[in-house]
């Protein structure tokens, strides 16, 4: 009898339908081999148990659970052999065996051990939100959530790759084909069913986790400089008197949008503390002197924090705290003082610095008080980001962190509003799983942790495309949560607003000339007209061809150059601050355009890209203003705009390990790769980021 409950080996695919009574399997087995032109095994039991009832009126009981088995296995082991690549089994023999044990309390042992043997390469479990439909042999209509639980404590229990169906029959049915096509392609990739469904649970697309693949083998495209961005060439210089008329235009016009600042802020504060966390690994109290320590490492940032301690804003509350905890403080000397300021800062039990968000360590000291990042982008937002009274302000942050945040807002809104004379809205979002990619090892395998699962990691900034994607605002400012500066809201906002002024205008006319070329009746001037606004304007690089181009195809030409989000990018003159650039470059369908490159994405063995990189005059402040809807007030769909050719490789451990990481194309660099973009010098007052903390140091934070 063992011998009739073993699978047929097979090549075939074989996908299980798994789940409580009239939950949709049969209906859905039938749909999906129909639409894959291959077979399906249907629910032996249902024919078994009706043929029971119809001769005797007899239920299923104990006894019927192996004949029930070894019909079902029979038929699937018969249908195996006429299906193509897949295989769909209306139920399996782990449904048989939970059903025995749910409705009997007892299981033969010899369908309890096919069952656990049996192998699907995915099962999907039907949810119970559905309609139940009465039949002869469906009794129980309630406490159905009770049984699916149990159902997926099974596949759970038995270690078996399952993913769950809900919604009506056709949205099941889109979702299972869609599921399973990147099932498919997960193994051709050569990842295990197991894996799949660690990579379905995470979102993350297949298609995804290939083209990730690729980059790791092949490695990313380098960017193709053709020239770096200088003035006349792809950078505007603006008068004084231009910033202020432009920002006095765009006061003149801001309460007709809805304004929002988008302000990435997710990261922690390690990097600006690294030194002092290897320091405190390092140096050993009363075995040397910091001074030698400092001489011995070539620690010039460690010498640079003591130097200026006394300067920053933290300073009073580290000091306070150090006396409340160790009485005798005062008496210490100098380098041991020193040195529990720094534990004491570190410390997770205190302060913890270097593992908190960014936004909330104390920046600046003012007269009264201290501000984090947080607190002067609440300024910020009421001195240049609002309209009709109110402003938008949405921070990108872990989720980890956000109470944090609202710890540190709350009790300053009311006296920011009350001083800026706006009401501020506040959201937040988190970067999202299904951005998150794969891990490799050393060698570009597939990294694995010690469990067996696949490694993701955050796909860096570039992931925010997607949250930038969710929002609905006319008019976004984009700024990083730690370049704010002290005590210069009012000139850092004319700045601000002389960007948004040069936006708005530039949209204004993009929006005529589309509804122009809509309502017909377009002459050759008026295209002509269009061409030196795209290129004159817009900074747009034409394709060669558009003036042999027919009529109409010259004016698809132009209606899609047109059709874009717009970004106008602050630039500042490049003083040797690491990060991004301002390039033209060609991209691979030999579209020349303005973009924002960093160092990373540079052969520099190539002697020419290596030339024109060294030429470049300007540096990225991270500081955009963006419209992101189109001429009919649509939002754009934003992920239609990225460079997904690009990316970064990064380098990493996890548990000590080295491993290999892909970031997404940066927010400013590969994701916006096709927006129109222009790019304006700004000066660098409005450019202060705090990467360590010793920048605190700078004029800018400091009175």
């Amino acid at each position: 009898m063992e011998e009739n409950l073993k699978q047929q080996p097979t090549d075939v695919f074989r996908i299980a339908l798994f789940g409580p009574e009239s939950t949709g399997k049969t209906t859905l087995a039938i749909q999906l081999a129909s639409y894959y032109k291959t077979s399906w095994v249907p629910e032996f039991a249902r024919e078994y148990l009706q043929n029971k009832w119809d001769k005797n009126q007899q239920v299923c009981a104990l006894a019927d659970m192996l004949p029930i088995a070894i019909g079902q296995l029979q038929a699937e082991n018969q249908q195996v052999a006429s299906a193509s690549e897949l295989l769909f089994c209306d139920t399996n023999l782990l449904l048989t065996k939970v059903f025995s044990e749910v409705n009997y309390q007892s299981c033969h042992p010899l369908l309890d051990n096919a069952a656990q043997e049996h192998g699907y390469d995915l099962t999907f479990l039907t949810d119970v939100d559905v309609p139940w439909q009465k039949d002869d042999l469906r009794t129980r209509p309630s406490g159905r959530d009770a049984v699916f639980s149990v159902f997926e404590k099974a596949l759970i229990d038995h270690q078996k790759p399952f993913v769950i169906l809900s919604g009506d029959k056709e949205h099941r049915l889109q979702k299972a084909i869609q599921i399973i096509e990147d099932f498919k392609l997960a193994k051709k990739l050569g990842f295990s069913s197991i894996d799949f469904v660690q990579i379905y649970q995470h979102g993350i697309p297949v298609a995804n986790i290939e083209r990730q693949l690729g980059f790791f083998k092949n490695g990313i495209p380098k960017a193709q400089l053709v020239s770096a961005a200088t003035f006349d060439n792809g950078i505007l210089k603006l008068s004084e008197n231009d910033f202020i008329e432009k920002a006095a235009f765009f006061d003149q016009q801001k309460d007709q949008f809805k304004l929002l600042k988008f302000v990435p802020a997710s990261g922690a504060a390690s990097r600006m503390f690294k030194f002092l966390t290897v320091f405190l690994t390092e140096y050993k109290l009363n075995q040397e002197t910091i001074n030698a320590y400092i001489n011995r490492k070539k620690d010039a940032e460690l010498a640079v924090f003591i130097v200026g301690m006394e300067k920053f804003a933290f300073f009073d509350a580290v000091d306070t705290q150090l006396k409340k905890t160790y009485p005798g403080f005062k008496s210490l000397d100098r380098n041991s003082k020193n040195y529990y300021f720094i534990k004491m800062l570190l410390d997770p039990a205190y302060f913890d610095f270097a593992n908190k968000p960014k936004g909330i360590i104390p920046f600046h000291k003012y007269f009264a008080n201290t501000a984090s990042p947080i607190e002067e982008h609440l300024y910020e937002s009421g001195y240049y980001c609002s309209s009709n009274g109110k402003a938008h302000l949405h921070f990108t942050v872990s989720e980890s962190h956000q109470a944090q945040f609202q710890e540190i807002i709350t009790p300053i809104k009311p006296r920011v509003e009350l001083e800026t004379q706006t009401t501020i809205e506040i959201a937040y979002s988190y970067q999202k799983e299904n951005t998150d990619t794969i891990a490799m090892d050393a060698s570009n395998n597939v990294f694995r942790q010690a469990n067996g699962n696949l490694l993701f990691r955050p796909g860096g900034h570039g992931a925010l495309i997607e949250n930038l994607n969710a929002l609905d605002a006319d008019i976004i400012f984009i700024k990083n949560i730690d370049n704010v500066i002290l005590h210069n809201n009012t000139t850092t906002a004319l700045y601000k607003k002389a960007l948004a002024g040069v936006l708005v205008a530039l949209q204004k006319q993009v929006f005529a000339y589309l509804h122009t070329l809509d309502t017909g009746g377009v002459d050759a001037a008026t295209l002509r007209a269009i061409m030196v606004f795209l290129t004159e304007e817009l900074q747009v690089k034409l394709p060669e061809k558009v003036d042999s181009l027919a009529f109409e195809d010259k004016i698809t030409t132009l209606k899609s150059a047109l059709n874009r989000p717009i970004r106008v990018c602050g630039m500042v003159k490049n003083e040797g601050e690491p990060g991004g650039g301002p390039f033209w470059v060609k991209d691979q369908n030999n579209q020349i355009a303005l973009q924002i490159v960093e160092a990373s994405q540079i052969d520099l063995e190539n002697a020419e890209q290596s030339m024109i990189l060294n030429n470049a005059t300007h540096f990225n402040p991270v500081d955009l203003v963006c419209a992101t809807k189109d001429y009919k007030n649509q939002k754009f769909d934003l992920m239609q705009f990225i460079n997904s050719n690009n990316g970064f490789v990064v380098y990493k451990t996890s548990d000590g390990i080295p491993i290999k990481g892909y970031e997404l194309p940066g927010l400013w660099n590969g994701a916006m790769a096709y927006w129109n973009t222009i790019f304006i010098e700004v000066p660098l007052l409005t450019f202060n980021p705090v990467k360590t903390v010793n920048d605190l140091l700078k004029n800018a934070h400091q009175h």
